[in-house]
């Protein structure tokens, strides 16, 4: 079974089990084994922009971010207890609102497509050049 570790600062209105469904789907799309973890934190700009600074080296807020995590990229990336641990997803539900108004759309669709979105980063799927 895959685990699905979902946090969010108390402010955002995010259904857990949402984001989860949206994480296991997209992983079973994308043919990934049950002994895996990825987590997915909801955040404010305040903190978004940070980590893009630091991350990136851009001193501006973006909707969604995604770290390998170090191990999952060398070897096997398999903890002892056999988990292959693929990184976290961050989501700015700021940036969520601000596309689901401008793209006349449902909160929970934009949240869904910048989940899956970070997911497939983590997998190795990347922009089109």
């Amino acid at each position: 079974m895959a685990n699905v570790l979902v946090t969010s600062e108390s402010r955002y209105p995010v259904k857990r089990k949402f984001v989860r469904e949206v994480v296991l789907r997209t992983l079973k799309a994308n043919r990934i084994g049950d002994k895996v973890e990825v987590s997915v934190a909801i955040v404010g700009d305040r903190k978004m922009r940070q980590l893009s600074k630091q991350y990136r080296g851009l001193d501006k807020t973006t909707d969604v971010l995604s770290f390998t995590f170090e191990e999952a990229s060398q070897g096997s990336g398999r903890g002892p207890d056999g988990f292959l641990r693929l990184g976290e997803v961050i989501v700015s539900y700021p940036q969520v609102r601000v596309a689901a108004i401008k793209r006349n759309r449902m909160l929970d669709d934009i949240l869904a497509e910048l989940v899956e979105h970070g997911c497939l980063h983590l997998l190795g799927r990347h922009h089109p050049e």
